[in-house]
């Protein structure tokens, strides 16, 4: 990320780039990018090691076998199948990186135990006795099957790799061994972090229970957000964190054998894809997990206060109370609309949306006199006034946008005052009997 982005306290930043603030105002051509992308490392039993890989929702349900090592159906990929209900894109990464399972034949694609489940059967060709079927399965499912005179006529597959000097001899089924899982610790989170960076999400999933590393997730969310530009929001389980970009996760789950935090996955997809106009509050939980939701209602209202995102319960659903963030330290200038996730989303698809136009049309591309200044505002204006129509800001007011001259000939100071809308959360009403 080469150019510079982030707030501002004065106008005296080097790199080009937009500086955006959000504050709160004193109470007395551009397009919509989609939603639905998300970011997540996960413990897994087979996967690349050390790489951010790409899943959109499709993939997943189509081929989660090659991807995963398991079937769509399997136990092991519940988390997943709760991100997937809302989220379309994953930014997946393994933290975990052991040995490779191996035989005779091939070695497993990939480290991690699901290797071991693997097994190469080779049989005479009923048509050529002078070749061999050589089929890989992976438990009872046939994923592979070639027939060839000799191994150096074998192809790699999407599980194994064929060793080419291996002499090929009738075998009713010779299983993969040796692969392991590999331990996890602070440095693989380090290094997600450090790749991530380069993506564009919505939403960032932390799964970690442990203090240090839910930690390094607050300080990575609040650089990029702070000081970089890049808006997104983290999910994470149990982090009091008194921040807007940091969604702090009050359930557990009560599954046997299962993460603590297991629910992130849900929260992670349904953040990301919930649209710019629409909120989570209210939203049914929709998920495979056991949610405890065992809480009194002065429990609720603290959890409220505390700027915890709960889910409670309503008859026999599960859903969600109210769609906050951790942000508790209302000031004049941030009050407690900054709270809402719903406007942060508002504020957020802003903020990335002016700093892609600025950065593809305006950037080294336009001059800055009344000419370029002109235009822009438009641009501005055409933008707001979208969002105005999809129902995400109200009473948008184009005279009050304001792009001007900067302190110096370089930049341009923008003042975009926006009102978001938020979903109904609240009925008092009176009933008059006459």
């Amino acid at each position: 990320m080469g150019l510079g982005g982030g707030i501002f306290l004065v106008q005296n930043k080097v790199l080009p780039g937009t500086y955006i603030n959000f504050v709160s105002a004193a109470r007395a051509s551009a397009n919509l990018s989609d939603r639905g992308y998300a970011a997540l490392a996960m413990e897994l039993d087979w996967g690349g090691d050390e790489e951010i890989f790409t899943v959109e929702n499709a993939d997943f349900q189509m081929d989660s076998l090659k991807i995963f090592g398991y079937d769509y159906t399997s136990p092991k990929l519940k988390g997943l199948r709760d991100l997937f209900l809302n989220a379309k894109t994953l930014y997946a990464y393994r933290l975990n990186s052991g040995a490779k399972a191996e035989n005779t034949y091939a070695t497993a694609k990939y480290s991690g135990i699901r290797g071991n489940d693997i097994r190469i059967i080779i049989s005479v060709n009923v048509d050529e006795s002078s070749k061999f079927d050589v089929t890989t399965l992976l438990d009872t499912i046939i994923v592979d099957m070639q027939t060839v005179a000799a191994s150096a006529e074998l192809v790699s597959n999407d599980f194994v790799v064929f060793k080419k000097d291996a002499t090929l001899e009738v075998t009713a089924g010779v299983p993969l061994k040796g692969g392991t899982n590999g331990a996890v610790d602070g440095t693989a989170y380090q290094n997600f972090l450090d790749k991530v960076e380069a993506y564009r999400f919505n939403t960032l999933g932390c799964l970690s229970t442990e203090e240090a590393i839910k930690s390094l997730f607050v300080a990575f969310t609040k650089r990029l957000r702070d000081e970089m530009g890049v808006k997104f929001q983290t999910v994470i389980y149990n982090k009091t964190a008194d921040y807007e970009g940091v969604i702090n996760l009050k359930n557990t789950v009560v599954d046997e054998g299962v993460n603590a935090a297991s629910l992130v996955y849900w929260l992670t997809g349904a953040s990301a894809g919930c649209a710019v106009n629409k909120s989570n509050q209210n939203k049914l939980y929709d998920g495979e997990f056991q949610v405890f939701t065992d809480y009194k209602q002065s429990q609720l209202a603290s959890a409220i206060k505390a700027g915890e995102f709960v889910f409670h319960k309503v008859g026999d659903d599960v859903r969600v109370l109210d769609d906050i963030n951790s942000f508790t330290s209302v000031t004049v200038d941030k009050n407690g609309d900054f709270q809402s996730n719903q406007v942060i989303r508002v504020l957020d698809q802003i903020g990335n949306d002016i700093a892609v136009l600025f950065n593809t049309r305006y950037l080294g591309k336009v001059q800055n006199n009344d000419a370029g200044r002109i235009a822009f505002w438009n641009d501005l204006v055409t933008y707001n006034k979208r969002m105005e129509q999809i129902q995400a800001i109200e009473d948008f007011v184009s005279d009050e946008l304001k792009v001007e001259k900067g302190n110096d000939k370089k930049s341009v100071e923008v003042t975009n005052p926006v009102t978001p809308v938020t979903a109904m959360a609240k009925l008092y009403m009176t009933v008059v009997v006459r």
